[in-house]
């Protein structure tokens, strides 16, 4: 495969570079081996992307409806339309509460085993307005995933939504059941479920809404109750996700669900989080082990409160993101699609950053570096792009490669060091190479074709 040229795209700190299109360059010979050398090999490849997304969280969908409808309009424009946007196509929103809502809630009342009054009505008011216009925004639908946090209080053993807690044995059958009447309702309101995680977190007693799973649990219930319950109701389709949660012990929690068949049969794939751990060679050991299996980010932010201006926040996006990918990860959702000035709202004082913060007491909107540093995977990796083999001749810098259904090469190349790095990038057995200078703390995607 021969290039001629490359589109380059470059957001760089203490610039005016946000995603912006530079002067293309073209492949030549005789450059000589200065700086950093990238090579691609075509020939070689590796998962077939599906998307990238955010998670519509009340706390998101609330903090929106507090700004001008223009500016809430240009947000949701910004992420999803396929060309002036980041081309967003997932997302995830949560069954029941979850910290980021304005309270804890479930939709039945207590101690109905029946489900009779189960309803989605609070999802009305906030979150499935959002979905929607971001659908209109995107001008497709949106493949979203839907992740429990925590069952009724009045189902688990320690009573209460927050603070962990187990699912009481009595109540697995009717919590499996639970699912699929969810799926059901977010139908009836023109919202298809592509996916869902057993249990957001299910490793960690939190102080909000939580509740905790072995592994063996976990497989448990998928064999027993909502595997069978999801297939009953005529849910079969829809992507049955486990762990979600850190990558640290990924591989022996996908293992003792993935390792008994008759729960394997029900699983799609494995959610992994960044929090604790960037043993991104964790992901490629659950692969290697179940390729036939899936892997799938469905959570990463900031911590610790809203950081606008801060330039490692992007870096730390484009660091897991290009982790992830080297390691077969196939699909990427971040969390709050978007937070208040404060990081919030959050029914527990959990505040955390977001790529986009709006200022609801000035009506303001602030789009972090995150934003941006999102934006050069999300815009260029298409659905269907095939991750392609590169080698970097040091770790100066950091790259992926896909390439997409029409031919052309995105490589998303980061230099997180303070100095400018001279890049040149050529295929595997090719004479011609390109030669890219990277600012120090900038990120360039190179579209070849």
């Amino acid at each position: 495969m021969r290039f001629k040229s490359a589109e380059v795209i470059l957001t760089a700190k203490e610039t005016g570079d946000r995603l912006s299109k530079k002067e293309p360059v073209s492949f030549s010979t005789g450059l000589d081996a200065a700086g950093t050398h990238i090579e691609l090999d075509p020939g070689l490849k590796f998962q077939e992307m599906i998307g990238f997304g955010g998670a519509f969280t009340e706390a998101a969908a609330y903090s929106l409806s507090l700004v001008s409808p223009e500016k809430r309009a240009e947000v949701i424009k910004r992420y999803f339309d396929p060309v002036e946007g980041l081309g967003y196509r997932l997302g995830r929103t949560h069954i029941n509460s979850c910290d980021f809502s304005l309270g804890n809630y479930s939709y039945v009342e207590e101690g109905d085993a029946s489900l009779e009054c189960f309803t989605i009505e609070r999802e009305r008011k906030l979150v499935l307005p959002l979905i929607h216009d971001a659908v209109k925004a995107a001008g497709r639908e949106l493949s979203i995933v839907a992740s429990p946090w925590s069952p009724p209080p009045w189902m688990k053993s320690n009573g209460e939504m927050n603070n962990g807690g187990k699912l009481l044995p009595e109540f697995e059958g009717v919590w499996a059941e639970y699912y699929s009447k969810y799926i059901d309702a977010m139908e009836k309101e023109g919202v298809a479920i592509w996916g869902i995680t057993i249990q957001n977190e299910p490793e960690a007693k939190q102080v909000w809404d939580s509740c905790l799973y072995t592994g063996e649990e976990e497989r448990d219930f998928i064999k027993n109750h909502l595997g069978p319950s999801l297939e009953r109701n005529g849910h079969g389709d829809v992507k049955v996700i486990i762990w979600d949660h850190n990558r640290d012990i990924i591989f022996e929690r996908a293992s003792a669900v993935l390792s008994d068949p008759e729960a394997a049969k029900y699983v799609w794939g494995t959610g992994n989080h960044w929090y604790v751990s960037e043993e991104f060679e964790n992901l490629s050991k659950v692969h290697d082990a179940f390729p036939d299996k899936h892997l799938i980010f469905t959570e990463g932010c900031i911590e610790g409160g809203v950081q606008v201006g801060a330039w490692h926040t992007g870096e730390r996006y484009a660091r897991n993101i290009i982790g992830d990918l080297n390691n077969h990860l196939e699909a990427w959702i971040d969390w709050n699609l978007v937070l208040n000035e404060e990081g919030g709202p959050n029914h527990v004082g959990n505040y955390c950053d977001a790529p986009v913060i709006v200022d609801t007491v000035k009506d303001e909107v602030h789009y972090n570096s995150s934003f941006y540093y999102i934006g050069h995977f999300s815009k260029f990796i298409e659905p269907g792009a095939r991750r392609i083999w590169s080698g970097v001749s040091s770790d100066r810098v950091s790259a992926t490669a896909f390439e997409n259904p029409d031919g052309r090469v995105a490589v998303i190349v980061m230099n997180a060091g303070d100095d400018k790095e001279d890049v040149s990038m050529a295929v595997s057995g090719s004479d011609e190479a390109v030669r890219l200078e990277l600012p120090g703390h900038s990120i360039g995607t190179f579209v070849l074709s």
